[in-house]
């Protein structure tokens, strides 16, 4: 099956077909977690999207190459401006922290210096690894392997002085009389294609921010930052044009170049993001990147995922409703339930995060859990019928709605209409086919592989509420001893999963359960 993807650029569905002509290796470059802060749901809810694109890709027999960055350097607080503005966001979390460590509101443990501004941006780049491997993002297994996939553009400042140099060389940049390093955009005739934002509006006001106090510094209001000379500035390097930092804008431009566009010359297959970032980010990416290296093209897919609101409103810290995947975990959603909750939602509508839908997110994965058990414990039987078996069957249904630019509501109905057909309550009827129930649990697994939840749902630690496979055990005892007509030993086995936050429920299609989820923060 081949995979059609809406296109950001294009803005039409195209099948997928990547630079490498042997047609098997993709290019795929994710922005990732600006590290001044705790990355919320909104941010995972992108990452996780781009995750399930990855993931399907190799369903799909591709060899993905994913580079995601962790910028800890050149944001500002009005990044919706192209060449930035306002404060220093390191300086602000910097500032957020020292107030944390003099009111005792750090972790627990927490040896942080908030002066250093390298152990500030360390001290969330591990917070963030922790939330993403909590939520399963293959990326960061990857980099476990080999770092170079999560670069942070501090490590790349030569990198970008070298991009600079060849935009200034090539007619792209200029140096303005405030002594900063502009981009031309009227160097560029494409630009504005991705978000229809081009020079002309962007002067007007239409298109975007326009900082009044640097127009008369550059050539158009239009050109963005490549490089600011200030001394001031909490983390700098020396330049040509002035010891000073980066604009935010060139640390993608030149991280994708140097680890995924090598042999491409510069042109790398996907690239993904948050529906904010297409402008000024994306836009400003493509003129540097193209601008620099010549050619026509950055990258040949983008792929955007839209907003998400939290009961139905905008998220923000003064409604309430601002929550990161520890604040979740820690009101008793599985990292399993917050991972489907996630990516329920089409990536191209804006989703509505739920408590509700959590804990419906979590029947829906404990019902899977429940099923690979049950095909575990019969792996070896054959299956009642004379071919292949229901979840086999469904392999082909789940692909083609994946391939359906990531209909992830049809690849799940697939799965639970097949899903439906075993009686995981008993012991299954006596077949003699060819086919195994193992054969069932493999097209299982291959599903659950773009799903990403089961594993999920057995690995996480007891105190993250995804000790999935503790609790099967002892629902399987309280079975049993139900069956001994032990009561007394059922009611504690009972007893204890309510002591874990777990409800369980007894009716004709056997014991369910599911966690009690607070919609409040704990005290």
């Amino acid at each position: 099956m081949e995979l059609h993807l809406y296109n950001s650029l294009s803005r039409q569905l195209e099948p997928f077909r990547p630079i490498d002509p042997a047609g098997r290796r993709v290019l795929f470059y994710t922005c990732g977690p600006t590290v001044y802060d705790y990355a919320h749901i909104g941010n995972f809810r992108s990452f996780l999207n781009a995750d399930v694109l990855r993931r399907t890709l190799e369903l799909l027999g591709f060899e993905v190459r994913q580079v995601m960055n962790m910028t800890d350097v050149g944001h500002m607080t009005e990044d919706d401006r192209a060449d930035g503005g306002g404060e220093d966001k390191m300086a602000v979390a910097q500032m957020r922290l020292s107030e944390a460590k003099k009111s005792g509101r750090l972790p627990e443990g927490t040896d942080l210096d908030p002066n250093d501004p390298t152990a500030v941006a360390q001290f969330y780049i591990d917070a963030f690894l922790e939330d993403a491997r909590r939520l399963g993002l293959r990326v960061v297994a990857d980099a476990d392997r080999d770092p170079a996939v999560m670069p942070r553009p501090t490590r790349y400042i030569a990198e970008m002085i070298a991009l600079i140099r060849t935009l200034i060389d090539r007619g792209h940049a200029y140096v303005g009389a405030d002594g900063v390093v502009y981009f031309d955009v009227q160097s560029f005739p494409a630009y504005g294609r991705l978000s229809g934002n081009t020079p002309d509006r962007v002067r007007s006001g239409e298109g975007g921010r326009v900082d009044a106090a640097t127009q008369n510094l550059k050539r158009h209001p239009a050109d963005f930052m490549l490089w600011k000379p200030d001394p001031r500035h909490v983390m700098r390097w020396p330049s040509p044009w002035g010891e000073g930092y980066p604009g935010w804008h060139l640390e993608c431009s030149a991280m994708a170049i140097a680890l995924l566009g090598a042999e491409t010359g510069g042109v790398i297959d996907l690239h993904s993001g948050g529906e904010d970032n297409i402008f000024p980010h994306h836009e400003c990416e493509i003129a540097q990147a193209c601008g620099a290296t010549g050619r026509t093209e950055f990258s040949r897919y983008w792929f955007h995922t839209r907003f998400l609101l939290v009961e139905n409103e905008k998220m923000s810290k003064s409604r309430g409703n601002f929550f990161t995947v520890r604040d979740l975990v820690q009101r008793g959603a599985s990292p399993a339930a917050i991972r489907l909750e996630l990516i329920r939602t089409h990536y191209r509508s804006n989703a509505n995060f739920t408590f509700q839908g959590v804990r419906d997110s979590q029947r829906q994965i404990d019902r899977w859990a429940r099923l690979d058990d049950w095909l575990e414990r019969h792996a070896a039987a054959p299956l009642p019928m004379p071919g292949a078996g229901p979840l086999e069957q469904a392999m082909a249904p789940f692909t083609r709605a994946l391939c359906d630019d990531l209909n992830i509501a049809g690849a799940v109905a697939a799965l639970n209409e097949a899903a439906g057909a075993w009686p995981v309550d008993r012991a299954p009827d006596a077949g003699a086919g060819p086919r195994t129930f193992a054969d069932e649990r493999r097209a299982l697994r291959r599903m659950d592989s773009v799903l990403g939840v089961l594993d999920l749902s057995r690995d996480a630690a007891p105190e993250e509420g995804g000790d999935a496979a503790r609790i099967e055990s002892l629902i399987r005892d309280r079975i049993a001893a139900r069956a001994a007509k032990a009561w007394q030993r059922a009611d504690a086995i009972r007893d204890e999963l309510l002591a874990m936050g777990v409800e369980i429920k007894d009716g004709p299609e056997g014991t369910t359960w599911r966690r009690v989820l607070s919609a409040t923060p704990s005290p």
